[in-house]
């Protein structure tokens, strides 16, 4: 049991310190190459930050643990809204802008009702991952199109954010050594999923319970942890540059491009079916707490402490739920 814990820190190190790397190494070489830091921003580094659920999701499709695969993403959504932000508004009340409450959050709710509808015959198909993964590229063209449009001042969305932090990420500043590190992160973030997978497989195991538990609960924490280390610091330094567009982003992405790879790869099909493994109730809940902060953000876009306590509350009972179940 030791052994499977240590195993399973370890592939969640690699999964993290690797695509740090591989952002670090993409994002210098996309520099070199004369790349604007939006362009960068909106590709090398939206892709980068997914790549651990991206990768995960992928190896847990080819190893025919597709519930793992599919628990991770909605976890994972269920997560960034309910226990990042919560946590983030609970430190510290963080103001958004009204593109986020007119626009990103009705884009996550609809994506998030699409996957639903094409879940609901228990399967989600090669043409229906290559749709999801060709939803991320328009989603991709949107972003920028929307970033040139509206002034740097006027727009705190999930675009302008990505261009902040190619300025914040240290340039490497040879083509041997972006390689080399674009290299060390493609290395760490696979072997790292294929250790965080076993790991979590033989802990499952051990204490008996389903994949699907395993996907919406340790994988799809430990694929957000860096998200909500990311938050919490940003509110604890009351640095106001958290944007609520970053996390619905994330999810945006969480769908289109890691459940598009996954199931371009191979078919994800759910066991036991969609209504009967109970995975309908899963996707409710993500669903829920994806309308949310829309129904928080309605008057004054700023989430509250009182706010914070309601999505955390959300996710404890959610968790709560569960263990319960399982």
């Amino acid at each position: 049991m030791i052994l499977n814990i240590a195993y399973f820190a370890i592939g969640f190190f690699l999964l993290y310190y690797g695509a740090n790397w591989l952002v670090k190494g993409s994002s210098s070489l996309a520099q070199n190459l004369g790349l604007k830091p939006l362009v960068i921003g909106l590709t090398v580094v939206a892709f980068g930050t997914s790549a651990p659920e991206l990768v995960v999701s992928v190896v847990s499709s080819i190893k025919d643990k597709s519930m793992i695969a599919v628990g991770n993403v909605i976890g994972s959504n269920i997560c960034n809204i309910a226990l990042v932000l919560g946590l983030a508004a609970l430190i510290y009340p963080i103001k958004s802008h009204r593109s986020v409450f007119h626009r990103d959050i009705p884009i996550m709710i609809g994506i998030s009702l699409y996957l639903l509808l094409i879940s609901l015959n228990s399967e989600i198909s090669r043409l229906e991952g290559a749709s999801l993964f060709c939803g991320i590229i328009l989603y991709t063209c949107f972003n920028y199109y929307i970033a040139l449009k509206e002034s740097r001042e006027a727009l705190n969305t999930e675009s302008v954010a990505f261009a902040h932090a190619v300025e914040e990420i240290e340039y490497v500043p040879t083509r041997t050594r972006q390689i080399v590190w674009i290299s060390a992160g493609i290395v760490g973030v696979v072997v790292g999923a294929e250790i965080f997978i076993e790991a979590a497989v033989a802990i499952m195991k051990i204490f008996g319970v389903s994949e699907k538990f395993i996907g919406l609960t340790i994988v799809a924490l430990g694929t957000s942890l860096p998200e909500l280390a990311t938050s919490v610091v940003a509110a604890l330094r009351k640095e106001m540059d958290i944007s609520i567009g970053n996390l619905v982003g994330s999810n945006v992405f969480n769908i289109l491009s890691v459940l598009g790879a996954a199931a371009l790869v191979r078919p994800i099909t759910i066991p036991g079916g969609f209504i009967q493994s109970g995975l309908l109730v899963d996707y409710l809940v993500m669903m829920f707490v994806s309308f949310l902060p829309w129904l928080i953000m309605r008057k004054t876009c700023i989430v509250t402490r009182r706010d914070g306590v309601i999505l955390l509350s959300c996710y404890v009972g959610y968790v709560v739920y569960l263990i319960v179940k399982s």
